[in-house]
């Protein structure tokens, strides 16, 4: 589609710190409060002068992310003075221009072009991803991630949600064997009908991961994928328990960019990938990923960091350019104590469906 040429008025970062109802464990790490930061640009049209606002979010997990939030409001205050009036045609300049000023740093640059995307959107009249060539309203169904954390309560947190129409539970695991193990039983034990995806960020050896899952499957548990049983570079072991384990094996840590999914298509290393801003450097790369993904037969993610319902939009609007996806990981909004925006999307339970409005149709709350 034909873009209205702007120009960049300003471009502000301030931190975006929101406590988690619970703190959030996986294999490589803790957080009790969102470590991001709230991009706000201001864009006017060259041809008639309209201003509008846009917001993105630019979410840390260290050690995920090499990014954390210190890093990120540092290097958004450089790219302000770097990007300050600078104007684009497409969406060809926008990348060029981001590529340019926050090489190497792409949490930062996801939350500027979402930033960027939702302000040109607005001026366009389009929702975000009608820039990407899909339109809403589409609904999606998230699963719920249950952090690490003692049995017991691992299984209290998933009957509680499966009481507010959860059925798919993200489970985190890779810290410690045993401890996984019991999780699991746990779980299944409270909530006989839950469909698991298990999540280890890396954090097992091949054959501890393949133990696991002989485990699960010999108590019955329904296991629907596994993401990144192994350690982002071990792609031998992710290989083999792509091969044995009998389970879609999801690729997310050891997918960034086009040439980590090369990497995972040579060595057969995975059934399918996650997508995620922040690692990709924003929606066009997640997008270009999941493309290249998708026509080489393998399966899709759609998952975040830790994000409020700003960064999660902006990914289900990816969602919404890709078409049906394999599997919908966005949920983070819901782990957090409050929420400080409204808009985006509806949801009921596990549902989402995406507002069909201009831009991302996010606001601050009140």
């Amino acid at each position: 589609m034909s873009l209205p040429h702007v120009h960049l008025r300003s471009l502000h970062a301030e931190p975006l710190s929101v406590p988690l109802r619970e703190p959030f464990v996986i294999a490589s790490g803790r957080i009790d409060a969102t470590r991001a930061a709230l991009v706000t640009v201001t864009l006017s049209a060259t041809h008639d002068g309209r201003v509008v606002t846009g917001l993105g979010e630019a979410a840390a997990l260290p050690p995920v992310t090499h990014e954390d939030q210190p890093d990120i409001l540092a290097a958004l205050a450089r790219t302000a003075v770097q990007l300050a009036g600078v104007r684009l045609t497409d969406l060809t300049e926008l990348s060029a221009a981001l590529d340019a000023a926050l090489s190497g740093m792409p949490v930062a640059r996801a939350g500027v072009e979402s930033a960027l995307l939702d302000a040109w959107a607005r001026l366009a009249a389009v929702p975000v991803c009608g820039l990407l060539r899909a339109k809403p309203p589409l609904t999606l169904v998230t699963d719920i991630t249950l952090p690490i954390g003692e049995p017991e309560h691992m299984a209290e947190l998933a009957a509680a949600w499966r009481s507010r129409g959860f059925r798919v539970f993200k489970v985190k695991v890779g810290k410690q064997l045993d401890n996984d193990v019991r999780a699991l039983h746990a779980v299944h034990a409270r909530v006989p009908d839950a469909r698991f995806r298990l999540d280890a960020n890396g954090g097992y050896e091949a054959a501890q991961a393949l133990e696991l899952v002989r485990d699960a499957r010999a108590r019955g548990l329904h296991l629907e994928c596994f993401e990144q049983p192994c350690a982002r570079d071990d792609l031998a072991g992710m290989a083999q328990v792509t091969r044995e384990a009998g389970v879609p094996v999801i690729a997310d840590e050891s997918v960034r960019t086009l040439g980590d999914l090369e990497q995972i298509l040579t060595a057969r290393a995975a059934h399918g990938v996650n997508l995620k801003l922040v690692k990709s450097g924003g929606l066009l790369a997640a997008l270009a990923i999941g493309e290249r993904a998708r026509s080489q037969g393998l399966q899709i993610m759609c998952g975040g960091m830790v994000e409020t319902r700003l960064g999660l939009t902006a990914m289900a609007h990816v969602c919404a350019a890709l078409g049906a996806v394999d599997y919908v990981d966005l949920d983070t909004a819901l782990l957090l104590a409050a929420d400080p925006f409204r808009g985006g999307y509806r949801d009921s339970g596990a549902e989402l469906t995406l507002n069909d409005a201009t831009g991302l149709d996010i606001e601050r709350a009140s």
